[in-house]
């Protein structure tokens, strides 16, 4: 492997390498804690309004470098309106459905005004972060709502202590159904690694060197496995995971294998020219920003069920999780770069940090100004390497 492929390769896996050394050095400085079965399961359970709210950030990014300032606000309002619903013994699809609805229709309001009258996104979106927080006191009065009750809300969105994919084996030590759905997992994977490089190389197109792409699916077959087995070793899969992995593999083919996904990234790597090309700009950024609120939406559900509750001060900071955790997983803050499996690295990376500190018994603040400056050396590393590529 020549050097120059060497430095692509490492600039490329910059954040999933920084990531592993983070995992170390909380490894050793935790005495292990950070990778035992229930924090590993705490880490994916209460990071999951982060997972999917950033996959929705990266797709607003995408197109420019914009960002959505008001998800936060759209969790709340839309977790309040479901905690009204369920309150009211709503049926708790019904209420899903609502909060999804909400998020979307939300979500359609800010992209008509950032699409189609020209409202620049941060102007559109911190209205919206105004008003849909007012909205959420509204609709909650300002007071919390208990859904300790909804017993099937909550095992379904994952909410509680008994939130998890049942063992229908019946495993006395081991979750033998979520061995066997890691297992699954991976051997899937791997069909469609070689399948994606057979059909790649039968078409004529360049394909990474195969030590590299072999090397690569070893290590994230080996880490789902430990993952896997960690969780089986606790409780098996948060019914929560679900919905993230849902998320990932819709998003993921959306914006790898679409044409709206191709117009996503050429709209932000030359919107001039993207438009000279045939693409209607303006459908680009309103199917991002409507796609937003609907995650927005899904969040909503995740945080109430999570909670067990719906309150007004819900989603507080969640759109600055979801903007840090694109950026540090290699998202360019002038659009037109970014991946939906490093955007997920990038929340992993922000939660292990969490996690790790709060094991150790690090002031909250201190965290704060950990990840502040992780998200500034990341977006530092974007700007150099745009002037480097210059």
């Amino acid at each position: 492997m020549s050097g120059t492929n060497f430095s692509a390769i490492l600039k490329k896996y910059a954040m999933a390498i920084v990531l592993v050394l983070v995992i170390l050095f909380f490894y050793c400085t935790t005495h292990k804690a950070i990778l035992l079965p229930q924090n590993i399961n705490n880490l994916l359970s209460q990071n999951a309004y982060v997972f999917v709210l950033a996959v929705g950030m990266l797709l607003c990014i995408l197109t420019g470098g914009n960002i959505d300032l008001a998800v936060g606000s759209v969790v709340c309002f839309a977790g309040g309106v479901g905690g009204v619903l369920l309150d009211k013994n709503v049926n708790f699809i019904t209420a899903a459905i609502a909060m999804l609805v909400i998020g979307a229709l939300v979500g359609m309001w800010q992209g008509f005004w950032i699409a189609f009258v020209n409202v620049p996104p941060f102007i559109a979106t911190l209205a919206g972060m105004y008003a849909f927080r007012g909205l959420s006191n509204v609709v909650l009065g300002g007071q919390a709502i208990n859904l300790s009750t909804e017993t099937a809300f909550l095992n379904t969105f994952g909410g509680g202590a008994t939130c998890y994919i049942p063992d229908f084996f019946k495993g006395t030590t081991l979750n033998i159904t979520c061995l066997l759905a890691g297992v699954i997992g991976v051997v899937v994977y791997i069909f469609m690694t070689v399948k994606s490089r057979a059909n790649s190389k039968k078409r004529g197109y360049e394909t990474a060197p195969l030590a590299g792409t072999v090397i690569k699916t070893v290590i994230i077959s080996a880490v789902v496995l430990y993952v896997t087995f960690k969780l089986a070793s606790y409780q098996g899969i948060p019914t929560s995971l679900l919905w993230v992995l849902l998320v990932v593999l819709v998003f993921g083919y959306v914006t790898e294998k679409t044409r709206i996904g191709r117009y996503l990234y050429a709209v932000g790597g030359n919107k001039k020219a993207a438009k000279l090309s045939g693409v209607n700009v303006k459908k680009v950024y309103f199917f991002a920003y409507s796609f937003m609120g609907l995650l927005s939406g899904l969040a909503g559900i995740l945080t109430i069920a999570r909670a067990a509750s719906a309150q007004p001060t819900y989603g507080l900071g969640y759109e600055m999780d979801a903007i840090g955790a694109c950026f540090i997983g290699g998202a360019s803050a002038y659009g037109g770069i970014g991946t939906v499996p490093f955007v997920i690295i990038g929340a992993l990376l922000m939660g292990v940090i969490n996690q790790g500190m709060s094991i150790m018994g690090i002031n909250a603040n201190y965290q704060k100004i950990v990840k502040g400056l992780v998200l500034l050396l990341a977006v530092t590393f974007d700007v150099l390497s745009k002037k480097e590529k210059k």
